[in-house]
């Protein structure tokens, strides 16, 4: 999906390989592009240096300080049961494939969300290496205002070399999902729409419309099917989880029906996202709200008459919580008091396909802009979208402090392959 032709790439190993790699970059006049797992690219490592971390994987856990202190190129699957073999849990994402510090530095809300926060609300600090090619630790009391742009204002600042993280007291959940058939997409929306006003903070959910592909990589009895998805995970007792889900069976039987008591080890089980690379491409924005009208746009291009949408997923999450109770001046990261998120993921086998979906979400996304609050959630962006909306994903006020940090710590805007935040032109 991504072509990129940079002048050199280098895989570091360590901190150090990483001020070297930096120091070199200047020498040499070259921007610097960083990437551990390729998720998310916005602007390709074209005619740059490339630094890879995949290589820096080191994962220590203090339980008796519930924290972890996890390496740059590190994977949310590595440290999951690294931290569960402790019996605690980080607050990770949908997918064990994805980067731990690139999720971190957009916010990162997963399944632990509503009860324990963002992953950027639970860092303790930072192992930064700067424009200049020093490594410095950002934290509440050290660099406080890089402390403060690094959670949720993502890479642009500095390269993560690893930080500490707080872990919570999670090793056992009701998760799963609920299936119905298309068919009852509007029923299912609007009860959605009703029963999150009822849940806990404990219990983070999603509804997902989904045209599953006929192919190998879905399970057998999806593939090929339209789709809604009712998913959630409960992190109190069994029992009321339980509770809250069976009022959704006592509504109407799903097809299929995959909630269950796990072990937060297999949390990935709930999304049941690739295992493995699947060219693609995502968007997103915050909804307002559920109204009818925005799930008759939703079905209109999710399960149009004609059944031709190369949308995979449309899925909407529930945040709120812990999230929107964190004083928005705390950290970059906006947007805390929207509670639907919406992401929009289509498969991209061929250049043609790429360019179809680009087109199709856009006109999904301009339907749906009544309903839309006009701000972005930065990690589900991706290419020309995530470098031109970058604004919309902060407040006003947050992002003129991230381009006045930027003009500190990297004037000449070598981290240019991050989030887009130009630094600010300190000569007016």
């Amino acid at each position: 999906m991504v072509n990129q032709r940079p002048a050199l790439i280098i895989l570091t190993e360590n901190a150090q390989d990483v001020m070297e790699t930096v120091r070199l970059a200047r020498e040499e006049d070259l921007d610097v592009a960083v990437q551990s797992t390729v998720h998310g690219v916005g602007r390709p490592a074209d005619d740059c240096l490339l630094i890879r971390t995949s290589n820096m994987t080191d994962i220590r856990v203090d339980a008796a300080s519930q924290t972890a202190w996890v390496s740059a190129g590190a994977k949310w699957g590595h440290v999951l049961p690294t931290t569960q073999a402790h019996g605690l849990a980080p607050l990770l994402g949908s997918s064990p494939d994805v980067g731990v510090v690139g999720y971190t530095l957009g916010g990162g809300f997963g399944w632990l969300g509503r009860k324990y926060g963002l992953a950027a609300d639970s860092v303790n600090y930072f192992e930064v290496v700067t424009a200049d090619g020093q490594l410095l630790r950002a934290s509440a009391k050290e660099n406080p205002d890089l402390f403060w742009g690094l959670r949720g204002g993502g890479g642009s600042l500095g390269i993560i070399t690893g930080m500490e993280i707080k872990l919570y007291p999670v090793s056992t959940v009701y998760g799963g999902f609920l299936v119905y058939p298309m068919e009852k997409a509007r029923a299912v929306l609007t009860r959605f729409r009703e029963w999150v006003d009822s849940v806990p903070e404990k219990m983070t959910s999603s509804i997902a419309l989904m045209n599953l592909p006929p192919l190998p990589i879905v399970p057998e009895y999806l593939r090929g099917k339209s789709v809604v998805m009712v998913r959630g995970c409960y992190c109190g007792l069994v029992e009321e989880g339980e509770a809250f889900i069976q009022g959704w069976r006592d509504w109407q039987a799903p097809f299929m029906d995959a909630f269950r008591v796990m072990p937060f080890s297999e949390v990935a089980s709930i999304s049941n996202d690739p295992e493995g690379p699947v060219p693609g491409l995502s968007s997103g924005a915050w909804l307002g709200e559920l109204s009818d009208g925005a799930i008759d746009t939703l079905l209109r291009h999710m399960a149009p008459e004609n059944g031709d949408s190369p949308i995979l997923m449309t899925e909407i999450r529930h945040a709120g919580g812990v999230i929107s109770r964190v004083d928005p001046g705390t950290t970059a990261y906006g947007n805390r008091d929207a509670e639907l998120l919406m992401q929009i993921v289509g498969m991209t086998p061929t250049a043609e396909a790429y360019a179809h979906l680009v087109q199709y979400s856009a006109r999904f996304k301009e339907d749906l802009e009544p309903y839309l609050t006009g701000t972005v959630y930065m990690n589900f962006l991706e290419g020309r979208e995530s470098l031109e909306r970058v604004k919309d994903g902060f407040s006003p006020e947050a992002f003129e402090r991230l381009t006045r940090l930027k003009a500190a710590y990297d004037p000449e805007n070598r981290f240019s392959f991050g989030f887009n935040i130009p630094p600010v032109d300190r000569t007016n």
